[in-house]
């Protein structure tokens, strides 16, 4: 049984899928953990929940004061299950759930945010439907820079397999990875462009 950790909506339920489907949530630990750093940006925030699953990340963001979250996945199961979530938490209001091919583009998450998103959340699945291992998250963590999703202080916190070999384009640095069991977290923000050189005195 999957909870709340903290905030308003505190040890309420989120309701999940069956166990046979391929969608596994963020572990309690890690999502406590995660949580734990990013406290300090929470409360207001921008939220954007990339392959949301049943949304445990997205409701918890908003159990703790986020100011809005976008819920992104291509299931249409996980949407419906996240609808049900955000009615019974009464957390609606301050949420959208979205159906989209992350692969395939992200600048139409612009529409809700236009200026970006002070968090963005990304969780790809780690192996498809027969058990082959994937690798999303170097396109993904491209596309949110590229099509310009960060807000001016955004940030992304990026969860995939300790196996997976992640890339970052030029423009974004990791400056935190934690490390649980199989999975790393990384922490990434836009690389503080270089000081422009002195002029010459005369």
């Amino acid at each position: 049984m999957i909870r709340i950790i903290a905030g308003a909506k505190k040890n309420r339920r989120i309701l999940s899928l069956p166990a046979s489907h391929h969608v596994k949530p963020i572990s309690v630990r890690m999502r406590k953990s995660v949580f734990d750093i990013i406290r300090p940006n929470i409360t207001g925030s921008l939220f954007l929940d990339l392959y949301a699953g049943v949304g445990a990340v997205g409701l918890e963001a908003l159990s703790r004061g986020a100011g809005k979250v976008v819920f992104v996945d291509s299931d249409r199961r996980c949407l419906d299950i996240i609808k049900k979530n955000l009615e019974n938490l009464e957390l609606k209001e301050n949420a959208v759930v979205a159906k989209g091919d992350i692969l395939k583009g992200l600048i139409w998450l612009k529409y809700y945010s236009p200026e970006g998103y002070d968090i963005v959340y990304m969780g790809p699945p780690y192996r498809d439907r027969e058990n082959n291992p994937l690798s999303y998250s170097s396109q993904t963590i491209k596309m949110v820079a590229e099509e310009g999703l960060l807000s001016e202080y955004g940030f992304i916190v990026a969860q995939h397999h300790g196996k997976e070999i992640v890339q970052v384009p030029e423009s974004l640095v990791v400056y935190r990875t934690q490390k649980y069991g199989d999975t790393n977290i990384d922490f990434i923000k836009p690389r503080k462009p270089a000081a422009s050189p002195l002029p010459p005195q005369a």
